[in-house]
């Protein structure tokens, strides 16, 4: 499944990336790679949300996370 399908509160694992390698590497410099616990804190209406990554919180846009493929942890 992908991010943005993911349930608020809920902790997930990162399987892979499908995205421009420009917006691939900017997250994998901030932690967001293959085997990362991410956790989804807060999902905006227009579906823009808030995850927990490493101790770090940070947004994404649905366009970004509807291509990080994640599973259950």
């Amino acid at each position: 499944m992908t991010l943005d399908l993911g349930v608020t509160g809920t902790a997930y694992v990162v399987q892979g990336l499908n995205l421009p390698p420009k917006v691939s590497k900017r997250l994998e410099a901030l932690g967001v790679i293959r085997g990362t616990k991410v956790e989804i804190l807060n999902v905006k209406p227009r579906g823009a949300m808030i995850i927990k990554v490493r101790g770090t919180r940070f947004a994404l846009g649905k366009r970004i996370s509807s291509n990080i493929h994640v599973s259950g942890e």
